[in-house]
């Protein structure tokens, strides 16, 4: 169909110089000119072909007129609601009248609620006690007129009113239509001679490329979208925390490394070896290799020492040590453990002790039952600051300062008990949302216990804190279940779509 009209136009402009109005046009096949905006879109395909080998040129015109709705056309074909209930009343004093419900049952509901009122307006019927009759003898149905001249000339010679007044019983819709005009091009033909759109070898060979015709390259054409890559909504909000920390001149802190010993994931951090959180009920151990390479010598007995009979103002545990329990290989149940490894470089490295800010966003894993809420597997928010004579109003400043950032202030802290830090604190924020307080993160100052065995001055204080990456990032995408957010029950499509978190 694309080539016979191109060769329909051209033909026709071989006739003529311009062609000034394509409506003229008769179609392949058609009993009449092209004046529906379907053909005319036809014709255009076949113009744009044309003009991209420079064949012909062509302007677009375009006007407004107007079109029957679906409603329209059946007023047009069986006449107005008002005519419709004037037609099936008998005429006043010639017969009874008729009910509501009986005009309903004539002419159906929905012509009897629009006309009865129209044709009361028109003068056309009246009330004869409880029924209805006509009350005069012949009527004119201008509403079926007009609408019979705005098919045929899709205009109005009434004026903007009468459409206006049409438009707004929803009888008639305003279209745009297009129509172009047409002349000859550069290149004009009356031959359709396809351009070739590659060399190929055989073209090559017999030396036809040399008079072959070929398609030029439209550079501005935008081609198919690509799918390209897009960040998880855990990312960019883990992005958004990293800007953070790092605007208030935190360091991040090497957490690569999953698969850790039970001496640092666990008694470097003063945990004591009977912990339940020790049990395989919270902990996934690895079975292979069977154990850690051994700690520093010196640090591992200060350690020992100070969980089985104390030091540094501490009695320990005073509790059974076993060498086996520090050698179990584990995947880490939180970053802390990396944290007590680079305190240990901190107070062991040359030049003595530099204050440091430390942060760290990573994975860690626990033996946690899924559900909505908990997953095995998810991020930790862990900062860590550590210098001389701190306090816990510090730490309780800096929180409120940290969290101001990510557009949490109102804020409470509820005492709490962690194994290695003495005063610790639970971190609550009000949830507009949810009209109470909630939970975000844990925090305190590391215990004497932890610290002093590591090489640290006894003046050093450091403050430690953690909070979830998946719960902030669920509150600000509204994501009810985590199981959406994180595994195979993830959206692709959501995903690419998910905007940019602004705290």
């Amino acid at each position: 169909m694309s080539e016979a009209l191109q060769q329909l136009v051209l033909d026709t402009l071989d006739k003529g110089a311009v062609i000034q109005d394509t409506r003229s046009i008769v179609l392949p096949d058609a009993n009449g000119p092209a004046t529906s905006q379907e053909d005319q879109l036809l014709i255009q395909g076949a113009l744009n072909s044309l003009l991209s080998r420079e064949m012909i040129v062509y302007t677009t015109n375009e006007n407004f007129a107007q079109a029957l709705t679906a409603e329209g056309t059946q007023i047009l074909e069986q006449g107005s609601h008002e005519a419709r209930v004037w037609a099936a009343l008998p005429l006043k004093g010639q017969a009874k009248g008729l009910t509501v419900k009986e005009i309903k049952e004539k002419v159906g509901d929905e012509s009897a609620k629009i006309g009865q009122g129209r044709a009361f307006k028109n003068g056309w019927i009246g009330k004869e006690g409880d029924t209805l009759v006509k009350l005069v003898s012949d009527i004119v149905d201008s509403t079926k007129t007009e609408l019979d001249e705005i098919s045929k000339t899709g205009t109005l010679r009434a004026g903007e009113k009468a459409l206006a007044e049409l438009r707004k019983r929803k009888l008639i819709t305003q279209k745009k239509l297009l129509w172009f005009s047409v002349e000859k091009g550069v290149k004009f033909s009356v031959s359709i001679k396809k351009p070739e759109t590659d060399l190929t070898v055989e073209m090559l060979a017999s030396g036809s490329w040399k008079t072959s015709e070929f398609k030029k390259y439209n550079f501005e054409a935008e081609g198919a979208p690509t799918n390209g890559g897009a960040f998880h909504p855990l990312l960019k909000v883990r992005e958004e925390f990293r800007n953070i920390f790092l605007e208030m001149g935190f360091a991040e802190m090497p957490t690569s490394q999953y698969v850790d010993s039970g001496f640092w994931n666990f008694d470097a951090l003063f945990v004591p070896q009977q912990h339940p959180a020790r049990d395989l009920q919270d902990t996934f151990y690895i079975s292979d290799p069977p154990a850690a390479l051994p700690p520093p010598a010196d640090y591992y007995s200060v350690v020992e020492k100070v969980h089985t009979t104390g030091g540094y103002g501490s009695v320990g545990y005073r509790a059974p040590w076993q060498p086996a329990e520090s050698n179990k290989l584990l995947l880490r149940t939180h970053t802390t453990a990396r944290s007590a490894a680079l305190l240990r470089r901190l107070a062991t490295r040359k030049g003595g002790f530099r204050p440091a800010k430390l942060f760290s966003i990573d994975r860690v894993f626990r033996n946690e039952a899924v559900d909505a809420t908990h997953l095995a597997e998810f991020h930790q928010v862990e900062g860590v600051v550590a210098d001389r004579n701190l306090t816990l109003a510090d730490l309780i400043g800096f929180m409120r300062t940290f969290f101001t950032k990510m557009g949490i202030t109102d804020l409470r802290f509820k005492p709490a008990y962690n194994p290695y830090t003495e005063p610790s604190m639970e971190i609550f924020a009000f949830h507009p949302q949810l009209k109470r307080w909630v939970e975000i993160g844990n925090s305190g100052m590391f215990r004497p216990e932890m610290l002093e065995p590591m090489g640290l001055p006894p003046d050093v204080r450091v403050h430690g804190w953690g909070l979830s990456l998946e719960r902030p990032t669920m509150i600000r995408y509204g994501i009810a279940n985590i199981r959406t957010l994180v595994g195979h029950k993830v959206s692709i499509e959501g995903v690419e779509k998910a905007a940019a978190v602004r705290f």
